[in-house]
């Protein structure tokens, strides 16, 4: 009974601290979905596009004990290299997280370009972000970067995410073909830059500004799902205490009723 008091205690104080956490980091993610919804305006997100070379960045937190956010962000990041694998694709996984390291080592080592972990060791901001999303383009060679990610709803609800980041010469080619990216020629640049030049910036600060939200969307269901977890075990916890209680309870009582038989028994027998 003790030993579940105490159990109960840490995690009610586990459910403060993600409370605490989340507060701060949802305002950061809402402010950072402007970020990255002009690019998508302009560029487009197309998780359709058929390209040779694939690169899935699956993002995980560090930590456990926040329900099911790291298995299904795993079990969608198998699920988009086995879509775009073939005979003549490459599809490979760049990891951020511990426990997305740890399922994804076991079964696709080979696949697996770049790990990264302690991401949330330090307060999360867009410069850290940006240097880490610089590191990922300078390590990986790509046609599309497909980004998974837990996108925050609320402190229960969640939405397993994928965006997609195409690279600039797959961009021109989507726009020369039409369809959504067809309107880039509308519009008017100014300056020296070639057309290439242009969208070669454009990807990148795309991919900066997406990885960004992801993170950030990441860490807040996380702490959201650990609000959640924690406070079902408290609630287990307890009932499990009421449970314990109510057994000792009667066996203490049935102690009790036995010695006062016995005694009644004994006085009965030395009377008679």
């Amino acid at each position: 009974m003790k030993s579940v008091k105490n159990i109960q205690k840490i995690t009610k104080a586990m459910k403060m601290v993600a409370a605490s956490k989340l507060r701060a980091i949802q305002t950061k993610t809402e402010n950072s979905r402007g970020l990255w919804q002009p690019f998508t305006a302009l560029l487009g997100d197309l998780p359709s596009a058929d390209v040779k070379k694939n690169v899935v960045v699956a993002i995980s937190s560090d930590k456990g004990l926040c329900g099911g956010i790291n298995s299904t962000s795993v079990k969608i990041s198998k699920g988009l290299h086995k879509l775009n694998s073939g005979p003549e694709k490459e599809t490979k996984y760049v990891i951020l997280g511990e426990k997305a390291k740890a399922q994804l080592v076991r079964d696709s080592k080979k696949d697996i370009e770049l790990i990264i972990t302690e991401l949330q060791k330090n307060p999360l901001n867009y410069t850290q972000v940006s240097v880490l999303a610089d590191e990922i383009l300078k390590n990986v060679e790509y046609d599309a970067l497909r980004i998974v990610f837990n996108k925050f709803q609320s402190v229960v609800s969640f939405v397993p995410t994928v965006s997609t980041v195409l690279s600039p010469e797959i961009v021109e080619r989507e726009a020369e073909s039409g369809g959504k990216l067809g309107d880039l020629d509308s519009y008017e640049v100014e300056g020296g830059e070639t057309k290439g030049e242009i969208l070669q910036n454009l990807a990148e600060f795309q991919f900066s500004c997406t990885m960004f939200n992801a993170v950030l969307e990441n860490a807040c269901s996380e702490q959201g799902a650990r609000m959640s977890a924690m406070d079902s075990s408290s609630r287990n916890a307890g009932d499990m205490l009421d449970r314990l209680t109510l057994t000792y309870n009667r066996t203490r009582q049935a102690s009790i009723t036995t010695e006062l038989i016995e005694i009644i028994s004994g006085a009965s027998a030395l009377e008679g």
